[in-house]
């Protein structure tokens, strides 16, 4: 039986004579050939159908392994992954008129974030990647000798696919960094954003970390998220404390500055995070305002704080700080795993992240917990958290760069490990907008190939995988992050400018 009819009785129990045949020889390649024979079937169009016709809790019949080729059905996969709209989870974005107010002025903007990590932990010298030499040739030059031990990694990959889709550039080499060049300085032009996040990547929208809070021109497209690192470090407290006008004399006041920026922010956000993980584990104790003064006054005044004083002080605020995010229903987003940068990950420290996180889930069942970047390399036991607590979500950003086969590894063991509601496939976590091109290109790529192989290996059907796309890349967003209520709550934010 040719495959389409085999699919197609398989998904809907349909007999059905076919007017023509499909060629069971052709190549994986030619797509174009099956995706017409399928549009003139109508198995495009069936299969979305189907794919958005069920509840994740609806009961299904056992999964079992395709009795053909399953060619014709990745296509149909494919197809259904690339043309749904993404929420992007995670991002670092200016707005696009402080981007171009500035621009960059050379490519090696995109070599940056993150690739310039992997320059460096290949030997080339900080400087190099980092200085503020604005000759493309000689930038180039410095690089060139490192290139090829960097542009197959996750972050490699996702720089060469931008600049081959944004600039037609299929290789980087003498004859062709000064085209890039010239086509990147053509490219930083009004519009860039839309260009690409939504033309190109298929975003519907981004949410940003700017942190603590940022007014940015396009709530509804770059929504922000309340970063509270600074409030548990007690940093920057003169700055903070103007943007709600209070004077802070003591851990009082600095409550009072809390709250108030949550009230006049929180209706806005879409979450809160915090990236103290870089600095210290997650094991936060809670910590009674009374304990906590005495190391909260002394950072007023300068004065050094010991380490078993800056646990309590960070402890107590971090508590205070979830509190405000449970009162106004905002998710808790928390790095948790890898660290950017080089030579300064504590990696026995970064083990203990998931039987830490374990123990916030069990201190504030009422909390939703995010936890970022699938806590490479510790992904299994952040599986085990996220399959035991009904509080603990999973948030892919960054994890598809760091390990593109780990992250679809990760992604399939998780489908047939833990409810599938309480997982999002991407953020880019770029600062750089270009990038977050080559990184959406990686992670649908990889949700793809992770729901092609759970089907070919018998753990899902094809209508159980074309059911968990929209999820996936934007079902469940929506849902945690209640983004239908905050699209409309955006479009009335006083420091937005709406065309």
């Amino acid at each position: 039986m040719p495959y389409a009819l085999d699919c197609y009785e398989y998904l809907f129990g349909l007999q059905l004579e076919l007017p023509f045949t499909f060629d069971t020889s052709m190549q994986k390649n030619n797509t174009t050939t099956r995706r017409q024979a399928l549009k003139s079937l109508g198995l495009l169009g069936a299969l979305t159908v189907t794919g958005a016709s069920r509840s994740l809790g609806e009961s299904r019949e056992e999964a079992k392994p395709l009795s053909a080729s399953p060619a014709v059905f990745s296509d149909v996969l494919k197809e259904r992954i690339d043309t749904t709209p993404m929420v992007d989870a995670h991002e670092h974005l200016v707005d696009e008129e402080d981007r171009l107010a500035n621009p960059p002025k050379t490519w090696i903007a995109l070599f940056q974030h993150y690739l310039g990590d992997d320059f460096i932990s290949a030997g080339l010298d900080r400087a190099s990647v980092y200085s503020g030499e604005s000759d493309p040739m000689e930038l180039w030059r410095k690089i060139q000798p490192y290139w090829p031990a960097v542009k197959n990694t996750g972050y490699g990959r996702a720089v060469r696919i931008t600049i081959r889709e944004l600039y037609g550039i299929d290789r980087l080499d003498d004859t062709t960094v000064p085209l890039l060049q010239k086509r990147f300085e053509e490219s930083q032009v009004k519009g860039l954003y839309n260009h690409v996040l939504r033309d190109h990547c298929n975003i519907e929208s981004c949410q940003v970390d700017r942190g603590p809070y940022t007014e940015t021109r396009h709530p509804a497209f770059l929504l922000q998220d309340i970063n509270f690192v600074a409030f548990c470090n007690a940093d920057n407290v003169r700055g903070l404390s103007n943007r709600v006008q209070v004077t802070v004399n003591g851990l009082n006041d600095w409550h009072e500055v809390i709250r108030l920026f949550f009230k006049k922010y929180a209706p806005y956000a879409t979450a809160v995070k915090n990236q103290i993980a870089y600095s210290r584990g997650l094991n936060f104790d809670k910590t009674p305002a009374e304990e906590a003064e005495k190391p909260f006054q002394k950072r007023l005044s300068g004065e050094p704080l010991t380490p078993a004083e800056e646990k309590q002080m960070q402890d107590h605020l971090f508590w205070f700080c979830v509190g405000q995010a449970n009162q106004y229903q905002l998710p808790v987003k928390l790095h948790t795993g890898y660290y950017v940068g080089n030579n300064s990950m504590p990696l026995s420290r970064l083990g203990q992240n998931p039987a830490e996180i374990s123990g916030l889930c069990l201190r504030s069942p009422e909390t939703r917990w995010m936890f970022m970047h699938t806590c490479y390399p510790y992904g299994d036991e952040l599986i085990s958290v996220a399959k035991h607590f009904s509080n603990a979500h999973v948030q892919m950003c960054w994890a598809w760069i760091i390990d593109p086969i780990g992250s679809k590894n990760f992604l399939k063991k998780y489908l047939v490990t833990a409810p599938a509601n309480k997982i999002h496939l991407f953020g880019g976590d770029y600062g750089v907008v270009e990038n977050v091109l080559g990184h959406a290109r990686i992670a649908r790529s990889g949700c793809h190939a992770a729901l092609r192989e759970l089907v070919e290996e018998g753990y899902l059907s094809p209508e159980d995988a074309m059911e968990l796309v929209e999820p996936l890349l934007r079902g469940n967003a929506h849902r945690i992050f209640q983004l239908e209520k905050k699209y409309e709550i955006a479009k009335t934010a006083p420091w937005g400018v709406f065309e």
